[in-house]
């Protein structure tokens, strides 16, 4: 199987490699930056181009990994050929592809991704889609060589699955980021936190999110709370303290 990425971003980066370690063969990298392209093709011991019309034509399988703005305009530049295209995006929609190729789908697998950082794709959730029986089986194939978890969910489905995503990773990870943000300006070690953060997410392999949730926001405790603001100088963070305290109050008082 011939594969040609188009992007070359944290998701086609870690994605492009696992594929070749399974024995998939990457026949070529695109990207608009000549420097991203040239990067993961070293990697991958293929060809790259940063020109659309240079694209081969001869791939089994056409892997768009790009940012939404530019998914749909990107698609429309390439052009039609007999293999069969694929997106990885949670939030976009199949049909994108539509009246520009026979064959499509979407293969998205539910992770963060870094260039630089190995993940075990074993584990790792795939969503697919596709247009016909035949190319969903076809999809499927591709999956389960990368995965033991593959699964079929329409894009509809796939929307509000990112939209999860966003708060469980995304909104947590920039939280992170305050609270190391915190540490810093009073000299203290970012790590002291990794042990908490680790027993946070370790938690809820076990028990509900609900129940797992602790602090002086479920009892909505205000002597504790009116002396987080006082030492917050930052109007977001603060807005951010009491947005999430109000939350997780609202949330207790419901179960």
């Amino acid at each position: 199987m011939k594969i040609v990425f188009v992007g070359a971003g944290n998701l086609a980066t870690r994605l492009s490699l696992a594929m070749q370690r399974v024995g998939m063969q990457i026949g070529q990298v695109y990207s608009h930056t000549e420097e991203s392209a040239r990067q993961l093709a070293v990697q991958l011991g293929c060809p790259w181009t940063n020109d659309l019309s240079a694209l081969q034509e001869d791939a089994d399988l056409y892997v768009f990994s790009l940012k939404d703005t530019v998914l749909q305009e990107v698609i429309s530049k390439v052009k039609p050929n007999s293999g069969m295209w694929v997106h990885t995006a949670g939030s976009m929609p199949m049909n994108v592809f539509e009246g520009y190729t026979r064959r499509f789908g979407v293969l998205y697998p539910l992770q963060t991704f870094s260039k630089g950082r190995n993940v075990s794709f074993d584990v790792i959730p795939f969503f697919l889609e596709a247009n016909t029986e035949k190319e969903a089986d076809y999809l499927k194939n591709i999956a389960s060589a990368l995965s033991e978890n593959v699964r079929f969910m329409s894009s509809e489905k796939r929307r509000s699955l990112h939209l999860a995503a966003v708060f469980a990773c995304n909104f947590t990870n920039h939280i992170y980021t305050l609270s190391y943000k915190l540490l810093e300006n009073e000299s203290i070690p970012a790590d002291v936190l990794l042990p908490l953060i680790d027993e946070t997410a370790a938690k809820i392999h076990s028990m509900s999110p609900s129940a797992a949730q602790t602090g002086p926001a479920i009892r909505y405790d205000e002597n504790v709370i009116n002396k987080h603001l006082a030492m917050l100088d930052d109007p977001d963070m603060k807005a951010i303290y009491q947005l999430l305290s109000r939350s997780i109050h609202k949330e207790a008082q419901n179960e």
